[in-house]
């Protein structure tokens, strides 16, 4: 307890350096870019149209309301790997200041992945323009939005502070990520109907991919305007927690080597 106290202070004493960094990343993404922040709302309607013209011909007879299907599993798989991707190479990339003063390493992973989880909250719009276009009608359970995403936003978080320990020490898993990271996509329903898969892939997925639990129950709210089922609503909280309590552990217990390897 007297350590996890300290780590409470350490992060408050830093919180305004966190609100810089997370600033820093929003406004570095949109430099010098015409419409700003509105790309965050535009990028992903302009990605699901592109989407929606090659895909929905091959599932338009399976899925009910593909454009909200499409980019619902989207937002949330986009979100993911760019806050992974982008918190894995956090510590690396600071290094310069890292060498120079004293900064808890773990702030720079926090604020990447808190800068991704802003940037999709303001993508919301895009989703919600496509609901009213396709006359998807809007459910009090869409109250639980806020809920799925930081599950996921803590379970990301986790991911990106294990690797960014291991970026540390092993540069090539970077690009061993980013062939997982690939593979891991298309093992998630984001584009097709998971019943179309073979029985014994889809218990897989259904028991082994944590995506498909954020994404199945960010559907169900959404879609089917209704709560996720025990197995969804307890599944990610607990794959949240766990993720995050493995990122700490490992990052916690390597972080006074990094200095060696930067």
């Amino acid at each position: 307890m007297r350590a996890l106290r300290y780590q409470i202070k350490t992060f408050l004493r830093y919180q305004d350096l966190v609100a810089q960094l997370v600033s820093r990343d929003l406004k570095k993404k949109y430099r010098r870019s015409f419409l700003g922040y509105l790309w965050s709302i535009l990028n992903p309607l302009l990605v699901m149209i592109v989407m929606t013209i090659v895909f929905s011909s091959m599932f338009r007879h399976n899925i009910a309301n593909y454009p909200v299907y499409l980019l619902s599993g989207r937002m949330l798989f986009d979100f993911f790997t760019t806050a992974t991707t982008q918190g894995m190479k956090s510590v690396t990339g600071n290094q310069a200041l890292l060498k120079k003063t004293y900064i808890p390493k773990y702030i720079f992973t926090f604020a990447k992945v808190t800068s991704c989880m802003v940037d999709t909250v303001l993508s919301l719009g895009a989703l919600f323009i496509v609901m009213i276009a396709t006359r998807t009608p809007f459910h009090l359970t869409m109250f639980y939005i806020p809920v799925i995403i930081l599950e996921l936003y803590v379970f990301s978080l986790g991911l990106a502070f294990l690797l960014a320990e291991l970026e540390v020490f092993f540069r090539d898993i970077e690009y061993i990520y980013h062939a997982i990271n690939i593979a891991w996509m298309y093992m998630t329903p984001l584009f097709y109907p998971i019943e179309q898969l073979p029985t014994a892939l889809q218990l897989f997925i259904k028991v082994f991919n944590p995506m498909y639990y954020y994404v199945a129950a960010f559907r169900d709210i959404i879609l089917n305007g209704k709560l996720p089922g025990p197995r969804l609503l307890y599944g990610c909280p607990l794959l949240a927690l766990l993720s995050l309590a493995i990122g700490i552990a490992f990052f916690h217990k390597n972080q006074n080597k990094f200095i060696l390897y930067l």
